[in-house]
């Protein structure tokens, strides 16, 4: 139970950090895509500083929920970003909270409990092997360039959707990573500092960021953040299972299981649609740089 109030109260810290930042970066200029200059440009923000603040400490969140139980849980669980991202832009006047698209909400909602409990995750955890972390850092790293490669050709909502999947997918891998630090602990901080998936961890954070900068630059929230909100379940489940061995059920199950993505990806659809990520959008638009 602790761990899914951390992780619920991480995906509340994501969507903090999403709707401040979205609000500085869509002013950036185009030509800063996938520059150096995109970054040096917002460090200059205190509202995208101030979404920074809230990335770290939705990352700590997580981390301590990593703790205590394992990727098949804890990484749907950060689906709520999209419904407290939806809240947290009602509360900026002239809005109010009866504009939420509520029932997209709950379809969301319940799309994360059917899933959750079709899954039934186990907290099952087995330290990866070498060969393990190869394939699997070589997987998700080659998944990342072909969709950067595919983004970098094309412009528009549809570059902003690539974008946001290998921003999920490298995030995910990230999490993949802390998941391992987070049981160095127990031998003490020691451990910690002299394991490589430590700074693997921070390159791959570091490099996730990067590119959810990008995909924000890239098109609205409306394309991002369903990408974002459908893609790391997803492949959180994928390394959980595969670098882990946790237990999820399958068989019959993965019915229920496929009927919880449909409803997540139907209400991330339902709250893409609304009315107030339009504003937003051009909010953020009339924004001076």
């Amino acid at each position: 139970m602790i761990a899914v109030v951390l992780a619920v109260l991480a995906g509340a810290a994501n969507a903090l950090a999403s709707v401040l930042q979205r609000r500085v970066v869509k002013t950036a200029p185009e030509s800063d895509a996938f520059r150096p200059a995109l970054i040096l440009d917002m460090l200059r923000s205190p509202m995208w500083l101030g979404g920074i603040g809230a990335l770290i400490a939705a990352f700590v969140l997580q981390a301590a929920a990593l703790s205590i139980a394992g990727l098949s849980l804890v990484q749907p669980l950060l689906a709520v970003e999209l419904p407290f991202t939806m809240i947290l832009i009602a509360w900026l006047p002239p809005r109010g909270l009866k504009r939420v698209p509520w029932a997209a909400v709950l379809l969301l909602s319940a799309g994360l409990a059917v899933l959750l409990f079709a899954l039934a995750p186990e907290e099952t955890y087995h330290p990866p092997g070498t060969a393990g972390w190869i394939i699997a850092t070589a997987g998700t790293v080659g998944c990342v360039a072909g969709l950067i490669a595919l983004a970098w050709l094309i412009r528009g909502p549809s570059r902003a959707i690539l974008l946001g999947v290998s921003t999920s997918v490298g995030f995910a891998l990230t999490a993949a990573f802390m998941n391992t630090v987070t049981r160095k602990f127990e031998k003490g901080i020691g451990p910690v500092f002299t394991s490589w998936q430590l700074y693997a961890m921070a390159l791959a954070g570091l490099a996730s960021l990067f590119l959810l900068q990008n995909a924000l630059q890239s098109g609205s929230l409306v394309a991002v953040q369903p990408a974002l909100t459908i893609s790391d379940p997803v492949a959180s489940i994928v390394l959980g299972v595969f670098l882990f061995g946790e237990n999820v059920r399958g068989g019959p199950w993965i019915l229920p299981e496929a009927a919880g993505m449909a409803l997540l990806l139907l209400g991330s659809i339902g709250i893409a649609r609304s009315p107030l990520l339009h504003e937003e959008h051009d909010v953020s638009r009339a924004r001076p740089g």
